[in-house]
């Protein structure tokens, strides 16, 4: 992975990684031989971890066993998207992205984490940035604060623009997940609020989303492969 001079996004290079999956494969089989028993008694850390991890570990190798390809949207059947694929052998079972993502890392009263949206990466150009190392339970605090920090700091992507906050859709497709008290925030103006300096906002757009006069607009996203050979930097 490697990061733009701005440090808020990253590409991969995916035709080295593809000749050259060695790492990549290892670092697989150390996942996969995860039993459930032992993923039972760990931590919520070691766990979330754990689950981000797989999540980005695998989409590297759904990419390399389809590169190349434009779009990670291009690859699997028509009639079923890349994330309902079961390839990852989770628990003894084949699963798919969707299964980690939905019914394991945003399973309702397990984590209760929004800025998981910021660590698990689709491979988009759109997507927060893949970190260049994994999670670690004892650093997860850190490495998700520092994740979002970045994608806010992003202007391309969050920026506040023409009288209006200008975000990332993922903020539009996963509303729900600001809204449930992390850390007090029970809206995505409080969100804001929080990380109201990376997203450069001035005092009065601050007492702008305070009173809930903000107005938004979802941005498009842009869908083409993170891959440091097509100029997918930012």
């Amino acid at each position: 992975m490697t990061w733009n001079d701005a440090g808020t996004a990253t590409t991969v290079d995916y035709k080295t990684l593809k000749a050259n999956p060695a790492n990549l494969t290892q670092y697989l089989t150390q996942l996969s031989s995860v039993q459930k028993t032992t993923f039972d008694d760990w931590t919520k850390n070691q766990q979330l971890a754990y689950l981000i991890n797989t999540y980005n570990a695998y989409t590297l190798k759904l990419i390399i066993d389809h590169y190349p390809e434009d779009s990670i949207r291009d690859i699997g059947p028509f009639w079923k998207t890349p994330w309902e694929i079961k390839f990852i052998p989770l628990f003894s079972e084949k699963r798919s992205l969707d299964y980690v993502e939905h019914q394991r890392i945003r399973e309702p009263g397990a984590y209760n984490e929004p800025r998981i949206h910021f660590a698990v990466n689709c491979a988009s150009i759109g997507c927060p940035a893949l970190r260049t190392e994994p999670f670690t339970a004892d650093k997860l605090e850190q490495q998700l604060e520092d994740s979002t920090q970045r994608f806010l700091r992003d202007n391309t992507r969050n920026r506040y623009r023409d009288g209006e906050l200008q975000v990332s859709p993922i903020f539009k497709w996963y509303r729900e997940d600001f809204q449930k008290g992390w850390n007090g925030v029970n809206s995505l103006n409080e969100f804001f609020l929080r990380y109201a300096e990376a997203l450069e906002l001035s005092d009065a757009q601050r007492q702008e989303l305070k009173n809930d006069n903000m107005t938004y607009k979802f941005l498009d996203y842009d869908w083409s492969l993170n891959d440091n050979l097509k100029g997918a930097m930012n």
